[in-house]
């Protein structure tokens, strides 16, 4: 039963801080985060739905189910004084936060050119992506990029139209690749990956373009045991 399901967090996961190309984002990431993450892995076989529907967004290349709030409350609880640290949210309060279990499920040579190229989950500066790999380590993991025309790694607001433009003259002109993306390319250039770990924590700003490296993408499943699941969470401050 969900209930008796153990969700407790570790009481000290190893942490680190790095910055990211040069605008300097800060990257957390925490290894040892759950006393038992096995037992999140369990529940997201035995009690979750999963769904093109519950991805929370058309451009996500897999399904998604909702995530246990036990679990994400206690999750962006803990991470609010490191958060308010590292970014200086000083005199800001979390304002919401959205959350899903996930699973890359879609082969390369039917994605969307827009699933071929780095993204990002919001212009807004103040969110922040809790991503949690529940997956072992032959699913990659998730790399930073600096877009080479603009020289943008964030895409805030005032930013989004020039970016836009460009990515849109790019994608329709010649040298765009097909399939998930695995490092540089034409147009992009990565800053910084983390590997995946199971039971690592990666917390980034959601503003910052980033892409799931996924090297062996005939891996992928649609059993969370077997597949690339993850935990997106996305806290808000305001």
């Amino acid at each position: 039963m969900i209930a008796q399901c153990d969700l407790r967090l570790a009481r000290r996961p190893h942490g680190t801080v790095t910055q990211l190309g040069r605008e300097g984002e800060p990257l957390l990431v925490f290894d040892g985060v759950m006393e038992h993450p096995q037992a999140l892995v369990e529940l997201a076989v035995e009690r979750a739905r999963f769904s093109e529907d519950g991805a929370g967004h058309r451009l996500y290349p897999g399904l998604g189910a909702p995530a246990p709030a036990e679990y994400v409350n206690a999750l962006a609880g803990a991470l609010d004084r490191p958060l308010r640290r590292v970014f200086g949210l000083d005199g800001l309060r979390q304002i919401g936060a959205t959350s899903r279990l996930s699973l890359v499920t879609k082969r390369p040579e039917d994605l969307e050119p827009l699933q071929c190229v780095p993204h990002i989950d919001t212009t807004d500066a103040l969110q922040f992506a809790l991503l949690h790999y529940l997956c072992g380590e032959s699913f990659g993991g998730t790399g930073f990029f600096r877009h080479r025309e603009t020289g943008f790694e964030t895409i805030t607001a005032d930013r989004a139209g020039r970016f836009a433009e460009v990515r849109g003259r790019e994608m329709a002109g010649a040298g765009s690749a097909g399939g998930y993306i695995s490092g540089d390319t034409l147009h992009y250039e990565k800053t910084g990956q983390v590997d995946v770990k199971f039971d690592r924590l990666v917390v980034y700003r959601s503003c910052l373009l980033h892409s799931g490296m996924i090297p062996h993408p005939q891996a992928l499943s649609d059993d969370p045991r077997l597949g690339r699941l993850t935990a997106n969470i996305f806290v808000t401050y305001g």
